[in-house]
Order: C-alpha cells, then sequence, then structure tokens
C-alpha cells in the first residue's frame, strides 16, 4: 500500500473509526494493561526521552500515555485523525507525518509505541519503517509494535483497506534485523476476531549485526 492509498481510505472514513474505536474504553482490557506494562518499563535508569506514538490515530492511546506520566507525541499519516487529536486532547503534542520518514534526530527517543499501526505496509515496505524506529530510538530505547498474527506476509480484507498477517517469527526476524532485541511476545486468541499478537523490543547498541 501507497501512503496516498492508505491517507485516503482512513480520511474517507476517519470519523466513523474514531466514534468505534477512538477511546481507550473501546479498546480491549488485555491491551490496556500490555502497553500500560510496556509504559512503566521506559522509567528504567538510563532511558530518558520522548515517546513516540507511531500511527496514532484519533490520539486515543497518546493522551492515555500522557496520563501514565510520559513525555509523548503522536504522529499520523491522516490529516482528518490529527485534527480530531488535537481537539480531543489539546495538551498532547501531534503532527503529521509518514511513518516512513519522521524527520526526528537520530538516537533521541527513549520509546516508540507502534499498535496496529504497521498493519497497511506491504512485507517489502515494513523492513524500513521498522529500521527507521530504530534510527529515532536511543541504545536500550523500547518499542512495542501490535499486529495481527498469521502467515506472514498474507494480505486480508481490513475494515478500511488491504492489511497484512505477520506470524510472531518472522516479525521477530524483521526486528532483529532492524537492529533490535525481542523481549517478549504476547498472543491472544478472541472468539470471531482475528489473532493478535504484540512483541516488546529494545533497541540495541550496535544498529545491525
Amino acid at each position: 500500500m501507497t501512503d496516498d492509498e492508505v491517507l485516503h481510505a482512513y480520511g474517507a472514513r476517519a470519523a466513523e473509526y474514531e466514534s468505534l474505536l477512538g477511546s481507550v474504553k473501546d479498546m480491549a482490557e488485555l491491551d490496556r494493561r500490555r502497553i500500560e506494562r510496556w509504559a512503566g518499563g521506559l522509567g528504567g535508569p538510563g532511558l530518558t526521552g520522548p515517546v513516540l506514538d507511531a500511527g496514532c490515530g484519533p490520539g486515543h492511546w497518546t493522551h492515555f500515555l500522557q496520563g501514565q506520566g510520559l513525555d509523548i507525541s503522536g504522529v499520523d499519516l491522516v490529516p482528518e485523525f490529527i485534527r480530531s487529536a488535537r481537539a480531543r486532547f489539546p495538551e498532547v503534542r501531534f503532527r503529521v507525518a509518514s511513518l516512513r520518514a519522521l524527520d526526528l534526530p537520530d538516537g533521541h527517543h527513549a520509546g516508540v509505541l507502534a499498535w496496529y499501526s504497521l498493519i497497511h505496509f506491504a512485507p517489502t515496505q515494513l523492513p524500513p519503517v521498522l529500521t527507521e524506529f530504530r534510527r529515532i530510538l536511543q541504545p536500550q530505547g523500547r518499542l512495542l509494535v501490535g499486529f495481527f498474527e498469521g502467515e506472514s506476509g498474507e494480505p486480508f480484507d481490513h475494515a478500511v483497506t488491504t492489511a497484512y498477517y505477520w506470524s510472531v517469527d518472522e516479525m521477530s526476524a524483521m526486528l532483529r534485523d532492524a537492529g533490535f532485541e525481542v523481549l517478549d511476545v504476547e498472543t491472544r486468541h478472541d472468539p470471531r476476531r482475528r489473532p493478535h499478537a504484540a512483541i516488546a523490543a529494545i533497541a540495541r547498541s550496535e544498529k545491525t549485526k
């Protein structure tokens, strides 16, 4: 998927998306706990600096994490989401940006949350995005990725536009190739829903093997 395709698909349905999925209370309780635990790990020794919600949508997780005491900002490709996020959460910083090129300094961030924001990147497009996350993270910076678990690179008809499954093994391998060490993995199979997975990873001191 190109950025333009994703932008137009979500822009056309931004209000609908926000009404259904634009609040933390609309999210699974296990997701909230997972993200909350990850946020707690960002206060470790020697790890200071801002956190990025990459693909923040209407900003609900960004706002939630600010409430956990993080210095966080959100970026999203879709201007409609950013306008809504700024109006709903004026105390939080939001801006429009592509995850392919974040226009942020090297090694500055302590954490990146990518919660189901990578699902529309085709198999050849995803590794450079993970490398971009590693670029902006400090050594030992933390990344949390949420995605749909399945056969790697298999497309499916997402409610908004084409998305892709990833196996835990393949996502873990891509993270290692991008300069991360996998810390832990969680999977969840809810009735009548696609299988979920989340991987927490830490930026290695060296960017490549």
